[in-house]
Parts: structure tokens; sequence; C-alpha cells
């Protein structure tokens, strides 16, 4: 038996839980109510009175091992439209390359305005706008789909045709969530950078796919200050010769370039010539294009469908995430990062969606628990770097906030330490659900995290999500429980790539994916299955600390080490020498006022010695000005590892991919400085 398909333990096995639902939120949780109708219409096990972890355990079973009969529950629940039927619903089931629901058409947009047609819910809002005045600005069901329909439109009259590429270089803002959805009404294929990525940076991904129209923003306020973009949007105008339009959005209040044409033209339709014309694709015709974070070379295109986007949505949203039309949808992301596509995915289950465009801590660290407040959101994602900080800068957003609309706080991009479970558990409320999320930008959506029925254990996430078989490996590919393995699926996931863009043969693809474990999709992470069914991630497998045949995830070291006040925040890199010996040193960047003085290593050495491993104590604790990040936040543990073994700057990592490439040349200096020696 695999871990993924334990069976539920006996009560005395269990630890004491940080939080658990009441019988009501059980009884009242959308996956409750699906469990039942698919027990009656389907043969899924029913519920286990008293007992939602047996219960849980034995739907996720099914849901795996039924792979087939469980997507169709999934789209039969939510009443997926299909203009036209499939034939089957999973026709070849092997990866890469497994064939969903062939034969069937429908379209992704038409289901995210679905709330809009009832005339109750016209005037409610389907989009709460929020800037750094964190005053709410709503969109109504029928505005938004009276802006669709009025751009959808004019995409078709500027010869969109679907498969055509349509970019946005947007912040998190109303225009971004309309322009995506139009493109996906006429067919076509969206692909997003947020407005701080650089010229380059945008280049490196939209030249890749070639789009055929540039929404643009003339700049955008970020931490109080205003960013002019007008030189970029100019120079990715020069750059990106496949373009026949620029369609010119001034936040800042620019006048349009040359050329350009004026949003607010393209959304001027209104009554019957704005009603909304969806283009019915095939399930698998591609939606949009996210990217890996281009660490190493260009970024990897990835390409995922309308109907597999959807069917994965709604059972993410709508059942893990218990969304619904009295719900209000908050997580604080950018356009370019695969979480603001899962937000306005929001769409598809009625919920309200929430748009923060801003700084995350402006003007003061708690700005997002202010934002939570103001726009009533019942489920409030994060980071979990944004908890920490909360945590170290004193915040107490139970005391000075009003939070009880909040039934959820949940949090992605790294494992969320135990102490950050502990802060939301003490100071937003005892009775919350912390939901900790792992998933990627490549299946964009999660492999495991959220289950509403679940107690919450400390330091765990909840189970592995329902169609996932999420199975921990070790390196021979025989399932792991309780212990440290690979993280690998090993039935597909509707979401998973259709295929990368310029990919023709797929080859990157598979070595992405499926190089180690033909056949089974390995992402990358490290992670223990427990005997209870729940699930811890402890970093990247591929920058894992590997000492004397112990290993470790980066993430336990930097929980551990971060506590300390005077540490802001640390990069840990084990390096694999050529004689066979390993070094592995920590880079810390000091809090203000602190000094990395020999009292202090002491503390970190022992911290480290007593709270993780005497095996994983660095030989070496190094003061850096910054620790590196992709744009999307990740720190760059493997680019290091590759310069400190070293490689040149420019083939350990791409450029334009960093938040701050200066602080990469000092570690290509210390390389280069113990070679010497």
């Amino acid at each position: 038996m695999t871990a993924a398909h334990s069976a539920a333990p006996t009560t005395a096995d269990q630890p004491e839980p940080l939080w658990s639902p009441g019988p009501d939120r059980i009884d009242g949780a959308r996956l409750t109510r699906f469990q039942a109708w698919a027990a009656e219409r389907f043969g899924a096990p029913a519920a286990v009175p008293g007992d939602p972890a047996a219960s849980y355990a034995a739907l996720h079973r099914w849901s795996v091992d039924e792979l087939a009969t469980f997507w169709r529950a999934v789209t039969e629940w939510f009443d997926v439209r299909f203009a036209t039927p499939y034939e089957t619903v999973l026709a070849d089931p092997a990866m890469p390359g497994a064939r969903w629901f062939p034969g069937a058409t429908l379209n992704y947009a038409e289901h995210a305005l679905r709330a809009g047609e009832d005339p109750a819910r016209a005037d409610t809002p389907a989009l709460l706008h929020v800037d750094e005045t964190h005053e709410p600005t709503p969109v109504t069901w029928a505005e938004l789909r009276r802006q669709v329909g009025s751009l959808a439109a004019e995409l078709r009259r500027l010869g969109v045709r679907p498969g055509d590429r349509v970019s946005g270089y947007l912040p998190n803002i109303p225009q971004a969530a309309v322009a995506l959805l139009a493109t996906a009404a006429v067919g076509g294929v969206w692909t997003s950078c947020a407005p701080d990525f650089g010229a380059r940076s945008v280049l490196d991904r939209f030249q890749q796919v070639e789009p055929t129209v540039l929404f643009a923003v003339d700049g955008y306020r970020y931490g109080g200050k205003e960013h002019d973009r007008t030189g970029t949007v100019a120079e990715l105008r020069r750059e990106l010769p496949s373009l026949r339009a620029v369609v010119h959005i001034p936040l800042l209040g620019t006048p349009a370039p040359e050329g350009a044409l004026e949003w607010d033209a393209l959304t001027a339709a209104d009554g019957t010539s704005a009603e909304p014309v969806f283009e019915h694709v095939p399930f698998d015709h591609p939606l949009w294009v996210l990217y890996s974070s281009g660490t190493t070379g260009l970024p990897k295109a990835i390409v995922q469908s309308q109907g597999g986007i959807l069917v994965e949505h709604l059972k993410q949203l709508g059942l893990h995430c218990d969304l619904g039309p009295d719900d209000r949808f908050f997580w604080y992301t950018s356009t370019g990062w695969m979480m603001w596509n899962f937000l306005v995915s929001g769409l598809l289950t009625g919920t309200t969606v929430v748009l923060y465009d801003g700084s995350p801590g402006h003007p003061d660290t708690a700005a997002q628990w202010r934002v939570a407040e103001r726009t009533g959101a019942t489920l409030y994602g994060t980071s979990a770097a944004y908890v920490m900080a909360c945590r170290k800068a004193d915040v107490h957003p139970g005391r000075d906030f009003d939070l009880s609309r909040v039934k959820c706080v949940a949090t992605t991009g790294s494992p969320l330490p135990p102490d950050g479970f502990r802060w939301i558990h003490d100071e937003v409320a005892e009775d919350m659900w912390i939901a900790s999320v792992s998933g990627g930008t490549d299946v964009c959506s999660c492999f495991a995290g959220a289950v509403p029925t679940l107690p919450v254990h400390i330091g765990e996430l909840q189970a592995p999500c329902l169609g996932t078989d999420l199975q921990s490996w070790d390196p021979h590919g025989e399932p792991l429980t309780d212990e440290v393995g690979e993280l690998v699926v090993t039935n597909p996931m509707p979401s998973m790539p259709i295929r990368f863009w310029n990919d023709p043969d797929g080859s990157r693809y598979r070595e992405s994916y499926f190089e180690m474990f033909p056949g089974v999709w390995r992402h990358g992470d490290w992670t223990t299955l427990t005997s209870r069914g729940t699930v811890v991630i402890h970093g990247r497998s591929d920058s894992t600390l590997n000492r004397q045949g112990v290993r470790m995830g980066s993430a336990d070291i930097y929980e551990a080490v971060e506590r300390l006040p005077e540490i802001r925040e640390s990069l840990v890199i084990g390096v694999e020498q050529p004689d066979g010996g390993y070094w592995m040193p920590l880079f810390v960047h000091l809090a203000e006022g602190a000094v990395l003085d020999d009292a202090l290593r002491d503390r970190v050495k022992r911290t480290i010695r007593e709270q993780l491993s005497p095996r994983h104590v660095p030989d070496e604790i190094i003061e850096v000005k910054g620790v590196p990040h992709t744009l999307t936040g990740k720190r760059l543990e493997v680019p290091v590892k590759r310069l400190l073994q070293g490689a040149d700057l420019g083939k350990a990592v791409n450029p334009g991919s960093v938040d701050d490439v200066e602080l990469l040349r000092f570690y290509e200096r210390l390389a280069r400085q113990r070679l010497a020696s």
C-alpha cells in the first residue's frame, strides 16, 4: 500500500491537531455534499460517520483508483457545459501526453462569467479592485460581462483567431482579468508579465510565443511611488514584430503612444452588442502560457488547456477551497505568478475575486490584513514569507483588524514553517483553518493542501488533493511512508501541460518531469507522506542538503535560522566538491544593526545542531548584502550552487530572471577565490 493510499489510522496514532473543523463546518462543506452525491451517483465511498479523516482517505483513494469516473463526476457536479459531448473521459492515461475528454468542446470564459447570467447576481460584485489606498472598488457581474463581450468583439475585429497569442504587461487590475477572459472567449491564448519585470525578462517570455496583441500600462504604483514604464513598452513594441495591435491602459494618465489603441474605446460597447460570444474549442485547446522562473536558460513556456484548467480549478477552488457565491477570495499575487491565474479562476465558482494592486507591505507590514478586512475576504491567501515577516514585525492582525469573515488563511510559495502555523493560530484567530498548499506553475494548481473537513497539524499540509496520485519515492522508484522522498505524481492530472511552446518533439517537456522516472511526473520537491495521510514539503530536491547520506530540505534550515532576530534572511547551499568532499556554507542577510560575530555564529550553529541535525551544521557562515531571488520571489539555490561549483554567471542563471543580479556576482567572486586558494 502506498503512502497516498494508506488507510486512516486509529485515533491513538494521531498527534494533537492545532485546529479541527466543527461538525457544522464539516456538514456544510461542499466536499461533504460532493462525497454524498458521488457515492449515490458514481459508487464513490460514502463518508464514515464521525471520522472525517477516514472519509477523506477513502474518497481520495477512489479519486485516483477510478480516475476517469472521478473527473466525470467533477464535470457533472459543477455542471460543465460541453457544447459538443466527449467520447470518453481519459482516452490515453500515458504521461506525458494523456488525452482528456476527446471530442468535447467548451469555453473557459463562458464558465467564468456564468454567475452573471443570473439577474439576481448581475449587480453584485464579481471583482473588488484595491490599490494602495486600500479602498475597494467593485466591478459587477453585469459590468464584467459587458466589458469582456465588448473587448472580445474588438479582438475578433483585430483578426485574433483561435490559437493566436494575446499578451499583457499589466499589474493585478480588473483590466488584466477582462483581457484574459476576452482572449479565452475568442479562443486566443493568454500570457502575461507583471510590470516590475524589465524589458529583457518580458522579451525572454513573449518572444517565444509571438503575441499578436499587447495590453500594456504606462506605469504602476508600488510602495507609494509611481514607476513609469513607457520606455519599456516602447522597447517591447520594437522587439515583438508579431504584434498587430497595442492597447494602452493609462494608469498614470500618460497619453497613448502613436498607433496604440485606447482601452476605454475597446470596452465601450453596450447592450446586445456587448453580450459575450464564446468560441467553443476542443478540451485540450490552449488557454494560456505560464513560464517557469527561468533561472537557467530561457524560461520554459508552459501551455495549459481550456478544459484541463477549467475542471482542475473547479475541483480545487470549489471543493478544496470550499468557495461559492457567498465568498470573497483574496490572494496576494502579481500577474507574473500562476497564483494570479488561479485567483481569477475563483470566478468559476461564482465567488467575488479581490484584486490587490500594490506593495504587500505598504504603508506598513500589516497591509494585507487591512485589505482582507476592508474587502470582507472569506479566504485570504498569501506567501509563507509574508506570514513570517508579520511575525517578526510583531503584527497583531486578530487584535487590530476585524477578520471575522475570514474562514481560511492559505499560504504557498514556500513551506510554511511550524512557527508560522502557531503565529496564525495565536495572532489571527484560534478558530482558523490554516491551509498550507503546495503545487506549481507546471500544473497551475496544488498537489496537496487545503481540505475543509480535515484537522490542521503544525508544519503539515492537510492531505493530497483529489484526483492527484501523490507519492513519495526513493531513488529506485519505491514508495515511502514517513520518510523523505521525491514528490511524484503517478497518474495524469488534467491541468498538466499539454506541451511547452517551441518544443516540437517534446524533449524539453520530458526532460523537465519524466527523466528520472519514465512515465511518472517527478516535480523536484522533497516530500514526506505520513502514515496519517498528511504531507510535509521540505524544499527543492535539486538543491537538497545531503551530508553523509542524510538528506534535508533547505526550508528546514531557513525555518530554524530565521527565528533568530538578527537574521533577516538566509541561503544554504550544499556543494559537491571535485575531490568527493562536500562544502555547505550558510549565507546570512543580517537585520539592521546586527553584527556577525563569533557569538552569533555559535548561536546559529547551536540552533541547527539542536533543532535539526548535527550533520547539517554549516561549514561556514558568511554575511551577504542580500539573498538573490527569482522575479517571483524564490531563493536562487540551484544557480548559486552552480556558481559555487565554478560555472560562469551567464551559464548558471538567466540574469533577466533575477531580482538583483549584482547579488550573484558575490558568489561568482567567492568561487574564484576558493578555486585560487
